[in-house]
């Protein structure tokens, strides 16, 4: 959706097990390539935080603003911030300050950083950082963190938070609207190309309604723009200021 007229400007229809960040980056360089949008930022909510996301909008040089999302944490634990990481160590500093060292990278990007079970084990706020069997702290720290930290920053500026209120009042409303007159509450259809039948047409419609409001008011404006330049303020004497005159005057005006 643009943040000019609020036009929808890509309707996309995946499976239900399917999250809704995979497919983003796909779909915005596919909209600057069909149409040739110079988009210079992007409003999200908190669901497309991702490392994945944030890198690719810093590859693509645009400024990303993404929502906060409070992260599950249980009572009685430190919480992962106050684990500092050393960018130049590569190692994490637990509360007690003891080195949490990288071990290994898994498959899905993260990498892992244990700590010495030995120090660990003798630790007095080891019920508070972990209660594994072997005594060992596990953190994991994505390979594209750098990237995720810096677009987080963006929310917190000036230009982040009006960036995010405008996202809200774009396409937040355009999704309530949706579903409360676009009938975008239930799939009526069964089947992806059904439904991406469903989802074009509701589109098509929710487009037609905006450009033909935008249309109206751009031709009022237009209106009264001729009218002010049309009908000249009229002149006329201190003396000739009485109320039969000045009414007679708007009269004249108005017709």
């Amino acid at each position: 959706m643009d943040g000019s007229h609020n036009i929808i400007t890509d309707s996309h229809v995946t499976a239900a097990n399917v999250h809704d960040s995979r497919p983003y980056l796909a779909r915005l360089d596919r909209q600057r390539m069909r149409f040739g949008f110079e988009v210079e930022a992007v409003g999200l909510d908190a669901g497309y935080m991702s490392a994945a996301i944030c890198k690719g909008l810093e590859e693509r040089q645009l400024y990303g603003v993404i929502g906060y999302r409070r992260l599950n944490h249980k009572p009685g634990y430190f919480y992962k911030r106050e684990y500092r990481y050393d960018a130049a160590a590569d190692v994490y500093i637990c509360p007690a300050e003891q080195r949490v060292t990288y071990n290994t990278t898994n498959r899905l990007g993260y990498r892992e950083y244990k700590s010495d079970p030995k120090t660990c084990k003798r630790c007095p706020l080891l019920m508070q950082c972990t209660r594994s069997a072997n005594h060992t702290k596990v953190l994991t720290r994505h390979v594209w963190q750098d990237s995720k930290e810096r677009i987080d920053q963006h929310r917190l500026t000036d230009v982040g938070k009006k960036l995010y209120a405008r996202r809200k009042e774009t396409v937040e409303r355009s999704f309530a609207d949706a579903k409360q007159l676009h009938g975008h509450r239930y799939a009526r259809l069964r089947g992806l190309d059904k439904v991406k039948e469903q989802c074009l047409l509701s589109a098509a419609c929710q487009n037609m309604k905006k450009i033909a409001t935008h249309k109206a008011r751009k031709a009022f404006w237009s209106l009264i723009g001729w009218l002010m330049v049309r009908v000249r303020p009229l002149q006329w004497r201190d003396e000739d200021r009485s109320p039969t005159n000045e009414q007679n005057l708007m009269m004249a005006a108005v017709g």
